[in-house]
């Protein structure tokens, strides 16, 4: 091989590296050091070296390679600043578990970004394919270079990453300031890292309860515990007159709710435009983010090892039946194993719905699960969890005026107004069966909308808890609020259906 190619190449390679990494935001706030960290900077050197070496072994071609790396570091670039815009946080490792679901379901993540970015991205995923076909070079001893120059930054990579100054590194999940001090491409990997040796939490037992009664502070101490829990968890359900300072937008479901509320308040959910996951999985495992370490990040990529915290399991799958209603595919995030083995009896999926019509939107109203909630719940015999996780206001919420900012606002609150509307259709069904009954109503987290509702201000979503007595009257008891974690809302269920742990204790 000829020596000006490879300096050329490795030229390039390192200036061209540097140069996207310093393109990712955030960037170091210290004006004395911009730059990464050398530990960082280290690793990125070497992970691009890795992935060139691999790149070379397959094609060949020494600047293709350095190309084909450059191209693949500017696609992560590209995908974490848009990200970063969008969702007010960086790419994460946990994003790249769902290339998968991005080609299953595009509509989900690419109505994130801009019509230049899509392009962009198809450029480069194009570039990839079409250059390492007509640009290969069948000279053998290219491709053992390539070989030699990964396995050796590879084991490289190993040593460093054994020894003590980078086991050092990203021990707190915190993506954004790891990204600021360390780069985006060493945090994925030092994140990764950190994420495949966090431990298994120990089995949860459920805990000796107090009944309702026995407590000196319930306040109302003749009403029986609930016979049917329905928790919807609500698209980006948020509450407009506070999103967009507006009282006039106040939803009238929500405050009727709150007045004859059990229990309300905000809930405090960690993600902001996306990441229905998290708040699903906080509700259901009952499990705190400072407790989960790096799964935080997408807690159902481990949930089939923390099935024991479930809410079924931890209501009783021997006296409660449990059912999960969601019109999608349950395949997406694993629900179809995970849930079951949460102690679900049933899941009801897409299967079970039918589809818009032309006009009628992107998605499965929340009215049609409103109808079989309630039909469910008419069903049911004996206790019953019915949980359900609504799409409809899934978003873009262009309009037929435009997509200026105003013009999705009036998009946002056409559809948010269509899950205020499911929790006052909600509460007089659940009234009319004249069952002592649960209604948790919650927002998964709040719109992503450019010019209206940005990320960097407050995350909290509305909650709202109704208790319902035999007569199917709402009772509201102290009317109290209390702003929840999502995982606390998951106590805050099994007291209400249990009874208060005796020993207060909350995994």
């Amino acid at each position: 091989m000829s020596s000006l190619p490879l300096i050329l190449a490795g030229l390039a390679l390192l200036a061209g590296t540097f140069l996207l990494d310093a393109l990712v935001r955030p960037r170091r706030v210290d004006g004395l050091r911009p730059w990464r960290s050398g530990r960082g900077s280290a690793l990125l050197l070497l992970m691009s070296l890795m992935v060139c070496g691999l790149f070379l072994a397959l094609c060949g071609n020494v600047l293709v390679s350095a190309v084909l790396t450059l191209a693949l570091q500017a696609l992560l670039a590209l995908a974490s600043n848009a990200k970063r815009a969008m969702l007010g946080e960086p790419l994460l490792f946990s994003d790249l578990a769902l290339i998968g679901a991005i080609f299953r379901h595009p509509q989900f993540y690419l109505s994130a970004l801009r019509g230049w970015q899509k392009l962009a991205i198809a450029l480069v995923a194009g570039a990839l394919v079409v250059a390492l076909a007509w640009l290969f070079v069948p000279d053998p001893a290219a491709h053992v270079w390539g070989a030699g120059l990964a396995l050796a930054s590879w084991a490289v990579l190993v040593m460093a990453l054994r020894s003590a100054p980078y086991r050092a590194l990203a021990q707190e999940p915190d993506a954004a300031a790891d990204v600021a001090c360390h780069g985006l491409v060493p945090t994925l990997l030092l994140h990764w890292l950190r994420w495949r040796a966090s431990a298994d939490p120990v089995p949860c037992l459920a805990p000796a309860r107090l009944p309702a009664h026995a407590d000196p502070d319930h306040p109302a101490p003749d009403l029986a515990g609930p016979e049917l829990i329905v928790a919807v968890q609500c698209e980006s359900f948020a509450d407009p007159a506070e999103l967009f300072a507006d009282p006039a937008m106040a939803l009238p479901g929500l405050a009727t709710a709150r007045a004859q509320a059990w229990q309300w308040g905000d809930l405090q959910v960690s993600g902001f435009g996306a990441y229905t996951m998290r708040t699903e999985y906080a509700v259901l495992f009952g499990r705190e983010e400072a407790a989960l370490g790096f799964r935080r990040f997408d807690p159902f990529l481990t949930a089939l090892r923390e099935t024991s915290y479930a809410l079924p399991h931890r209501l009783g799958t021997h006296s409660w039946r449990s059912l999960f209603v969601h019109p999608h595919d349950m395949r997406f995030y694993g629900r179809d194993r995970i849930l079951p083995a949460g102690g679900f009896a049933e899941l009801v999926g897409e299967e079970r719905f039918d589809p818009p019509g032309p006009g009628e939107g992107r998605y499965v109203h929340d009215a049609a699960i409103t109808r079989e909630l309630l039909e469910q719940a008419r069903r049911a015999h004996g206790p019953t969890l019915l949980y359900a996780v609504t799409i409809e206001n899934h978003g873009p919420w262009s309009s037929a005026k435009g997509n200026r900012a105003e013009h999705l606002v009036e998009g946002y609150r056409e559809l948010v107004g269509k899950g205020d509307a499911m929790l006052t259709e909600l509460t007089a069904g659940l009234a009319a069966l004249e069952r002592p009954a649960m209604l948790v109503f919650f927002g998964d987290h709040r719109p992503s909308i450019p010019g209206a509702s940005e990320p960097g201000g407050p995350r909290h979503t509305p909650y709202v808890v109704l208790r319902f007595d035999g007569s199917g009257q709402v009772v509201p008891g102290a009317n109290r609020r209390r702003d929840l974690t999502p995982a606390a809302l998951h106590h805050a269920i099994l007291e209400g259906a249990l009874g208060r742990e005796r020993d207060g204790a909350r995994t």
